[in-house]
């Protein structure tokens, strides 16, 4: 009696699973409608979202990634605050703080933008290290704590930070404590001639002044569908042989030439986490160690250090991962 009630349960399960990639490979071409080109970011911040994570985006100013945001918050109907990240912000500019109420002779909390679903950290490195460390308590518990009082943000929540590259003048290197709260690091870089010439097009067409247009967007769902297909995305099977690949490129970082401090045992969590989301747009229930291996560079290059030596001949972290990547054997079937 138990073997149809097992094929039941595996039908229901692949027909969530269906529903549920049908809805990021939707809201992968609705936010694409609004940004054009980095179809890789946005697959990759879609990857953070639906494995729970937050996300470090770095790239130079004017690529998009308000917009990108934006466009985000829209196809589930989410929240959207942005923070401007400067040298005088204080910590009780993000999280909130007590008020005294004169007509009630009260405190009351008044909360801050992090009570939103989507918050927008741009150029976080601009701010100090204490401002910096004000968004530890709401990346990890998704709570903030005021006057001892602790309030529960709504969900789904993911911080994307955006930073200056550290060669800019003004910026603070993150501690290596916030970086490990980041699921993935994203890096934007400069689009293509083609797409810039369709993106000079787009927005000079039609459109007073320099606003952020995202009317081509459609919703695609509502926030609480995010939660469900979050909490679908980590019941995804992970093989014992794939979860041993991710430790084994995790712990390779260790020992690797040219990584001076290597990735810790998030970066191996990260890797699992990430790949589940992955193999979402593929409409599987199951890891494979390619999708581990596709979101490696993102989901450790902030966790480790390059020697100053090979820092200096101009080598980056990329380069480095994947030829780490090339040299750790993965699972064969």
């Amino acid at each position: 009696m138990s073997e149809p009630q097992e094929n039941a349960s595996e039908q229901n399960t692949q027909e969530r699973i269906a529903q549920a990639s049908a809805i990021a490979i939707r809201m992968r071409s609705e936010i694409g409608k609004a940004l054009i080109g980095q179809e890789q970011v946005v697959e990759q911040i879609l990857i953070a979202l639906f494995a729970a994570g937050h996300v470090l985006i770095e790239g130079v100013p004017g690529l998009g990634k308000t917009l990108l945001v934006r466009a985000l918050a829209k196809t589930f109907e989410g929240n959207f605050a942005r923070i401007q990240f400067t040298p005088d912000l204080m910590p009780s500019d993000v999280t909130g703080h007590a008020m005294y109420d004169l007509k009630s002779e009260q405190f009351r909390i008044r909360k801050g933008p992090v009570f939103t679903n989507l918050l927008l950290a741009d150029e976080i490195n601009r701010a100090p290290a204490k401002t910096q460390a004000a968004l530890l308590e709401v990346m990890q518990e998704y709570q903030v704590t005021i006057e001892g009082q602790p309030l529960a943000l709504t969900m789904p929540f993911m911080t994307l930070a955006t930073q200056n590259p550290l060669e800019q003048e003004g910026t603070y290197p993150l501690p290596e404590a916030q970086l490990d709260r980041f699921l993935l690091k994203i890096l934007i870089d400069y689009p293509s001639e083609q797409e810039e010439k369709s993106l000079v097009a787009s927005v000079t067409t039609g459109q007073v002044g320099d606003t952020l247009n995202v009317d081509a967007v459609s919703t695609v769902v509502k926030a609480g569908s995010i939660v469900k297909v979050q909490q679908i995305v980590s019941a995804m099977r992970v093989d014992e042989r794939v979860n041993d690949y991710a430790v084994r490129i995790t712990r390779k970082t260790r020992e690797w030439p040219g990584i001076s401090i290597g990735a810790g045992p998030r970066g191996g969590i990260a890797l699992v986490r990430a790949a589940r989301a992955k193999a979402l747009f593929s409409g599987r229930d199951f890891v494979t160690p390619d999708d581990v291996k596709s979101v490696a560079i993102p989901a450790l290059r902030h966790r480790i250090s390059i020697s100053p030596e090979l820092e200096m001949e101009g080598h980056k972290a990329d380069d480095i991962l994947s030829a780490l990547l090339e040299k750790v054997e993965a699972p064969r079937k």
